[in-house]
C-alpha cells in the first residue's frame, strides 16, 4: 500500500495540496495521511473526497520519533520529527514502511507531500 503524507499551512488551499501531491507522484497513492490537528481541516477532507482516498489522522504520539529524509526546525518543534508529510506516510503505512522519496513542496511553499510504502505484506 503506497500512502501520501500530507502537511501543510493553515492558509494552503486545495491547489496547494494537489500540487504537492503531484510533485510527489501521488497519483499512485491509496490513502492520504496527516496529522490528527489537521486532519479536519476542510481543505484536506475535499481532496480525500476529491481523490476518493481514505485519510488517515495520524495520531501526534505516532509521529514523534519517525526517521524522516528531511528536516524542519519548525516541524521538529512542533512534532518531534523532521517532515510532517513523511512522518505520517510512514506511520499510516504501518511497520516496515518506507519512503519513496524526499518530501516535495508545493510551488508556492504552503504544502508538502511525501510517499512511503509498506515493504512488507
Amino acid at each position: 500500500m503506497i500512502v501520501a503524507g500530507l502537511g501543510f499551512r493553515k492558509d494552503a488551499g486545495i491547489d496547494s495540496l494537489r500540487d504537492a501531491l503531484a510533485r510527489a507522484g501521488g497519483n499512485v497513492a491509496q490513502a492520504l495521511a496527516t496529522a490528527e490537528d489537521k486532519a479536519d481541516a476542510p481543505v484536506i477532507l475535499a481532496l480525500a473526497a476529491e481523490l476518493a482516498l481514505p485519510l488517515h489522522a495520524i495520531p501526534l504520539a505516532a509521529l514523534k520519533n519517525q526517521l524522516t529524509l528531511t528536516e524542519s526546525t519548525r516541524v521538529h518543534a512542533l512534532y518531534g520529527t523532521g517532515s510532517l508529510a513523511e512522518a505520517a506516510a510512514l506511520a499510516a503505512a504501518g511497520p516496515g514502511a518506507r519512503l519513496l522519496g524526499p518530501r516535495v513542496t508545493s510551488q508556492d511553499g504552503k504544502a508538502t507531500a511525501a510517499l512511503a510504502e509498506r515493504s512488507n505484506p
